[in-house]
């Protein structure tokens, strides 16, 4: 008769729990299943600049005599600017209205630009200042963030090229583990709140990537999904309810014992 009681307390506590929000709280992301998923479509190649960027800008001479600028400790060759000072702390911020401070040039519009069309328009602006200026223009905060086994484990990935894919991504993070899901990757691109983009790629074979574009862009979040593991988080969740249930039994087993032993005293 105990072992009856128990399996049904076993039961019930394990139905109380089976829900993937019980087993599964750390779960993040999530869309609903009438969310319309994106077809792939050919990322734009050339990464065009955006507020909240950071750039690493340098203006040099056709000789390689750098006139100012921030990008590889090297500033003031050949002039009395030294920007290093104030702005190693990351780059040439790009506001929120799309413009950047710099110097002598002061703020202008650049949220938009290709790299080589902002190369292009501030060499044209410096040459009023600098003869023959050469400038060097790089986004040093292009990234893609990866949520590895169900958003258990996350890990922000520095673009370093515009050649930048979900494989690239993958091995940055270690590469999938025993409980990812190959066949079903997640993308979101976009505003996260004003209804990204989603896309769903399956990297388990060549075949199912077979004109499939795997180029990632700037800001873009990876969501690799894994199995659920019902069982093995259903008995972890228990194990300290089994515990109690077993020590209440046993001491249940004591009174009765200790009762019927007096009884027939």
């Amino acid at each position: 008769m105990k072992s009856k009681y128990i399996v049904l307390i076993i039961i019930a506590i394990g139905a109380a729990m089976c829900s993937c929000r019980s087993l599964r709280p750390y779960e993040m992301l999530r869309n609903s299943k009438d969310y319309e998923v994106s077809e792939h479509e050919t990322s734009e190649v050339e990464y065009r600049i955006q507020p909240n960027d950071k750039l690493n800008i340098r203006v040099l001479n056709n000789n390689g005599q750098a006139y100012f600028g921030i990008g590889d400790g090297t500033t003031g060759g050949g002039s009395n600017f030294n920007t290093n000072s104030n702005q190693s702390g990351g780059g040439f911020p790009v506001e929120y209205d799309g413009k950047v401070k710099l110097p002598i040039l002061g703020r202008i519009d650049i949220s938009g630009k290709t790299i080589r069309e902002a190369e292009d328009t501030l060499e044209t602006l410096y040459s009023e200042y600098f003869p023959d200026p050469f400038v060097l223009v790089n986004v040093n905060n292009r990234k893609v963030t990866v949520f590895m086994n169900g958003g258990s484990r996350v890990q922000t990935v520095a673009m370093s090229n515009d050649q930048f894919t979900l494989i690239d991504a993958i091995a940055a993070c270690g590469g999938l583990t025993e409980i990812s899901r190959a066949y079903r990757i997640k993308l979101i691109r976009g505003n996260l709140t004003d209804k990204p983009k989603i896309y769903y790629w399956n990297v388990s074979s060549l075949e199912t990537l077979d004109g499939t574009n795997i180029l990632l862009e700037a800001n873009d979040i990876i969501y690799v999904e894994s199995r659920p593991q019902y069982v093995t988080r259903v008995l972890r969740e228990i194990s300290p309810y089994l515990t109690l249930v077993t020590t209440l039994m046993s001491v249940y087993g004591v009174i009765i014992t200790v009762k019927g032993y007096f009884s027939n005293n």
